[in-house]
């Protein structure tokens, strides 16, 4: 299947800002929080279409694009499960130092949403810019 990268790019920021949305209200009754299998599905589907395209414009040859991709995939997986394992050893360590739990804990929300609110912006601002493009195309 072959789809135009402005759409799908603009999609993909979409998907990013809704996320971004999703996790500042925390709905309980939302679509991802009932099926989080069905919104994973469809995000991964989604990006899996963004990252086969930018490897598609590389000008590899069609039946060259599967070994790419699937390097391209195992890295993403390795690249999270390196990120967990950080995440994990950093909460271990700010565990043995109460300073910073007590730091994080006593956090204003407003704070603790920064980060989000970032996130969404900049995917916002994606969207916006990818959608201009379809107009200047």
């Amino acid at each position: 299947i072959s789809l135009p990268s402005a759409p799908v790019e603009a999609v993909i920021a979409l998907s990013i800002a809704l996320l971004a949305v999703e996790i500042v209200h925390g709905d309980e009754d939302s679509l991802s929080r009932r099926k989080p299998w069905l919104v994973a599905f469809a995000f991964g589907l989604l990006h899996g279409f963004g990252f086969a395209g930018a490897l598609g414009e590389l000008g590899l040859p069609k039946d060259a694009i599967w070994m790419p991709l699937l390097g391209f995939n195992v890295g993403v997986e390795v690249g999270q499960l390196i990120f967990v394992a950080l995440v994990l050893i950093l909460g271990f360590i700010a565990r043995r130092i109460r300073f910073l739990v007590d730091l994080l804990r006593g956090a204003p929300d407003w704070a603790r949403a920064v980060p989000t609110y970032a996130i969404g912006t900049v995917a916002v601002a994606w969207v916006i810019d990818r959608v201009a493009g379809f107009w200047t195309v």
